[in-house]
Formats: structure tokens, sequence, C-alpha cells
């Protein structure tokens, strides 16, 4: 049953099968397992990357597409919510409506951008990419009658995913509309990560990582290049854009700082590469990773600091306000002794 859930791809490898493990139980016990608002919204933040991640390594980790247009789409799906939800009002119809219009609009705007740049190098696609989505990003900004501009959009959400919905205790926790709102994140997250594992080990999967391999002989052999090119962008974007709705749901607000600046495609690019590209449990574990280390590591400098205050010169190295430099020094320590990602490096000692 659990090979089937899995789409026959295994971890191969027990630590590896540890880790996602115990990653899972925190995600789906978060309310109960954390106490406060601030390890909830971490949880919540992770469901969605982990989705966002894992589209994104769907083309560049299976399809050999390097993409810079990425958070176009996640800010699409965010966008089609807020939208919704501001002119239909606070129910769950307006969230059902914006989630399909994004996923839409992402869909048709990935086809129009695969059908006339996928012909080209991949170097140029990507130049292509980063045009439009920096675009897309000017537009949202100065479209403030519309899209709030910079300052974005605030919105409400139905009363029964905010913490005003009251429900009583569980295992010693109060249950509210936050838990509801949780929940909803993390069951669409994991339903739709399942789906991008199936695709992925599904004929169109190895098809897309032959082409990968070498196009030319992927076509030479009968297969459209381009037509499963744009597929998987299409695809892609289609996931994006849900993650984005499902960030909108969770916020209640969207700016163009918190879903199309290039910073996150930056971060997505980096949460790939650490997990592993072209290995979806390398969402998982990249996703994890760099959003607990963004979360947590500047206070844990803070408290390293104090501890070590009696010490020369380590106190001023731990200072929490250099947080993002030993945030960059892990990073290159990563991927320096794990080329192949977190992931690769578990499976190869697991002997796969």
């Amino acid at each position: 049953m659990i090979a089937k859930l899995l789409s026959g791809d295994q971890p191969r490898s027990a630590v590896l099968t540890a880790l996602l493990l115990v990653i899972f139980i925190c995600l789906a016990g978060a309310p109960f397992i954390f106490d406060g608002v601030r390890p909830l919204d971490t949880a919540a933040r992770i469901c969605v990357f982990i989705v966002l991640v894992a589209s994104y390594d769907l083309l560049l980790g299976y399809g050999g597409i390097v993409s810079f247009a990425h958070t176009m789409f996640f800010g699409l799906g965010a966008y089609g919510v807020a939208l919704a939800s501001t002119h239909m009002g606070r129910g769950f119809d307006a969230i059902l409506v914006g989630t399909v219009t994004g996923a839409i609009a992402a869909v048709l705007l990935a086809l129009l951008i695969g059908l006339f740049s996928l012909r080209v190098r991949a170097i140029f696609f990507a130049m292509i990419t980063l045009a439009v989505a920096s675009a897309v990003a000017v537009l949202v900004s100065q479209f403030s009658a519309i899209t709030g501009g910079e300052d974005g959009l605030t919105y409400k959400i139905p009363r029964l995913l905010t913490s005003a919905n009251r429900m009583g205790e569980f295992l010693g926790t109060r249950i509210t509309g936050k838990t509801l709102n949780y929940y909803l994140i993390f069951i669409v997250s994991t339903l739709t990560f399942l789906l991008l594992l199936r695709i992925v080990n599904s004929p169109f999967g190895r098809v897309l990582q032959a082409i990968r391999e070498n196009d030319f002989r992927a076509e030479a052999i009968g297969y459209r290049v381009v037509w499963y090119r744009t597929a998987a962008t299409c695809m892609s974007a289609a996931a994006a854009a849900l993650a984005g709705s499902l960030f909108a749901v969770w916020l209640r607000y969207v700016g163009p700082d918190t879903t199309l600046s290039f910073e996150i495609m930056l971060d997505v690019l980096l949460m790939v590469v650490i997990g592993g590209m072209g290995t979806m449990y390398g969402a998982v574990i990249g996703v994890t990773l760099f959003i607990m280390a963004q979360t947590y590591l500047q206070s844990l400098m803070g408290n390293a600091s104090e501890a070590t205050s009696a010490l020369p010169l380590v106190p001023h190295l731990l200072n929490p306000d250099r947080w993002l430099m030993w945030l960059g020094i892990l990073f290159i320590l990563s991927v320096y002794f794990f080329p192949t990602g977190m992931v690769g490096r578990l499976r190869e000692r697991g002997g796969s």
C-alpha cells in the first residue's frame, strides 16, 4: 500500500526514510506537538514550499529546464485568491474561484512561454522567463488600483478558518479555525506532492528524464521534445499556482515581496540544490532545512553568543546580526560536501 502511494519510488536509504518519517509526523501533528504561533506558521510554510520546490524540481531536476519564472506562477495563484476574496467576500467559493482562476492563468502563461521559447537553447529560455517574470512583477506593482501595488492586498477568509472560530480542546490543545486552516494546507500539500511523485515516476516522467539526458536522441527516436517540455512546464506552473493559493489562504495578505520577488526564486533554487535535484524527496529535506534555518538560526546564534560571552572574539562572530553570513556559509558547505544533494548522498550511502 505504501509502495503504491509512493508510486514505487522508495527512499532507498534507512536514514532518509527516518528523516522523512520524522518530518511527516512533525508536520502532521504540528498543532499538538509544538506550542505557540511561530512553530505552526513555520510548519505551514514548509508545507507550502514543499509543493513549490517539488514543482520546480519537476522542471529543473527531471526535465533539465532552467526557469526563473516559477515565483510568477506562485504569485498568480496567490493573487487569484486575494482578488477573488476581495471582490467576492470571505466565502469558500471565493477561495475556490481564486485558486482555479490562478491555476488556469498560470497554465495558459506557461503554455505561451513554452510554445514560443522552449525551441531555443536553455540559456535563452532562462533569460526569457526572467524577463517575463520581471515584467509581471512590475505590472503588479504599478496596477495599484487592482493589485494594491507595493502595499499588496489584505483580505478576509472564511471565519471557519480563523482563530475567531473556537472549537474546544483536543489532547490538551485548543482547537480553532487556525488549526483547520493548517490541516487544509497540510492535506492539500501532501496530496499534491504525491501527485507530483506519481507524475515523475510515470512513463511521462521517464521520457522527461530521457530528454534531460539527451534531447537529440529522444527526438530521433520519435518523442516530441517541445511537447513534453511544454507539458512539464504547464504541470509545474499549475502546482506552483496551487502552492501560491495555499500561501494566500494562510497569510491573508499578498504582496509583491511575499510572492513575486526574485529572492524567493533564489531560495527555491537553493532548496532544490540542497535537497537534491531530480529527487522529489529532496524537496522535503531541502525545504525543511532551509526554512528551519531561516526561522531559528538567528535566535540560536543569540543564545550561543550569550553562552560564549566570556570567550574572546567568539561572541562577535556569533552575533545574531551576522546570521545571514552564517546561513550562506552553511549552504556553501552543504553544496560542497553534498554535490548530489542530501538525498543523493544518503542514497549513495544506503547502497543504491
